[in-house]
């Protein structure tokens, strides 16, 4: 009862606001992302769905991460239910899974199996990687932390990092501050 059925996400639309707002043309951001014209009209006008590296690719030629187009395309509920088998996936395939729908002040994803090691990302706000599963490695301010089940990472906004799965399957929690919301540092922990 209290669960919203599960409607395809329109990322295109985000894509299009986003680059709209940014008063980009397709032909900046395929040069940007490394990705042809007719492709990423294909996305906007949800002809195509993009695979998650090319999410990314896109996410990173807007001035986004691929958490914030997500949550762009669905609106948000203020009381909403995922389903852990919401979504048929082939056992050995890597992916990531949203666990928060829509425009809220925290994201949450789900990463399963292998993840884009050379990938670099600085968040503008805090994040928090929980290990449900396996291994990862994770390299941040220059040093490299192992992490294995249970384990959790916390990063401050601004740092860039890296990180990979050790072990096949391995199970990633990962929850952010949104970066439209403005953090600010309390004043009492500085003294």
């Amino acid at each position: 009862m209290g669960d919203r059925k599960e409607q395809p996400l329109r990322v295109g639309a985000a894509v299009r606001r986003r680059r709209r707002t940014l008063e980009l043309t397709l032909a900046v951001v395929a040069e940007r992302s490394g990705l042809s014209v007719p492709f990423l009209s294909q996305v906007e006008n949800e002809r195509a769905r993009p695979s998650r590296p090319s999410l990314e690719r896109i996410a990173d030629a807007l001035g986004t991460t691929a958490v914030e187009l997500l949550a762009a395309a669905d609106p948000a509920c203020s009381v909403d239910v995922l389903r852990a088998d919401d979504e048929e996936v082939a056992p050995g395939a890597a992916r990531m899974r949203a666990l928060v729908r829509g425009h809220h002040q925290l994201h949450a994803m789900e990463f399963i199996g292998d993840h884009d090691e050379g990938r670099e990302f600085q968040h503008r706000n805090d994040e928090l990687m929980y290990v449900v599963d396996g291994a990862v490695e994770v390299e941040a301010e220059g040093r490299a932390h192992r992490l294995g089940r249970g384990d959790t990472l916390y990063l401050s906004g601004g740092v860039r990092h890296r990180w990979r799965a050790t072990e096949p399957e391995t199970r990633v929690v990962v929850v952010a501050v949104a970066d439209h919301i403005e953090a600010i540092e309390d004043a009492s922990r500085r003294r």
